[in-house]
This record gives structure tokens, C-alpha cells and sequence, in this order.
């Protein structure tokens, strides 16, 4: 079984949080829906999923209907970067639905729970001196 990794974007504070974990429960969801944080241990969270990438570290896109990898011909967006107008290219990309060869998952806070994600993920600001 593949590693997850969720990444969690706090959007008060711009600051991202990284958890692995063995299982992906996320299986089948899409990007823009929207998830409860429990399945990784955030109580009382709501949180959307973002994006992501899988095994091959393809990105996800939204616009790429089901669990598939394509050759999309690209003109912007995730997964491409053009420097001039009008240029389109070919790239490979992962459609918009996770799957079990998702390695990366990326979500952003929507709704915030009662602990802070600082405490939950046991981040605390070091001071220089």
C-alpha cells in the first residue's frame, strides 16, 4: 500500500501542514468537494481538497473528468508553465478524482476546529538568537 500525503493549507495563518498515513479514505472523492477532518485526525474540521499528485508525480486537474491519466494539450494551469502567448503543449496529467495511486493530496481549511493546527501538528515557533 502506497503512503498519503495530505497536505493542509491553514488560510488564516499561510502557513502548511504535512501528515502521512498508510490508508487513503479519500478514494473516489474529486477536487473541490469538500471532506470532514476526522479522517486524519483534525476534530472538527471541515476541509476542501485542493489538488494533489500521484505516484508518478503527475498533477491532479480539475478540468480532467474521472480516474485517469491523459495527454492533455495544455495552454495554462496546473501542470504547465508557457512563457509565451498562444503556445499550447502536450503534458501528461491525472484527471480530477483520486484514486489509490494518489501520493499526494493537498486540502485547504474551510471550516476550523476547536484546536489550532499548530497544537494538532506539534509545530511550535522557534526562537532565534
Amino acid at each position: 500500500m502506497v503512503e498519503v500525503r495530505y497536505v493542509v493549507n491553514d488560510v488564516k495563518s499561510g502557513k502548511t501542514y504535512q501528515k502521512t498515513l498508510e490508508e487513503n479514505s479519500l478514494v473516489g472523492k474529486k477536487i473541490g468537494d469538500k471532506v470532514e477532518g476526522n479522517i486524519i485526525g483534525l476534530e472538527g474540521y471541515e476541509l476542501e481538497i485542493r489538488g494533489g499528485s500521484d505516484h508518478a508525480g503527475f498533477p491532479l486537474r480539475k478540468d480532467i473528468e474521472g480516474p485517469v491519466r491523459k495527454k492533455a494539450l495544455l495552454s495554462r494551469g496546473v501542470g504547465i508553465n508557457v512563457n509565451r502567448a498562444g503556445l499550447k503543449l502536450r503534458k501528461t496529467v491525472c484527471g480530477n478524482t483520486i484514486t489509490d495511486k494518489t501520493a499526494q493530496i493537498n486540502l485547504s481549511v474551510k471550516k476550523y476546529g476547536g484546536k489550532a493546527l499548530e497544537e494538532i501538528f506539534g509545530k511550535t515557533e522557534e526562537k532565534a538568537t
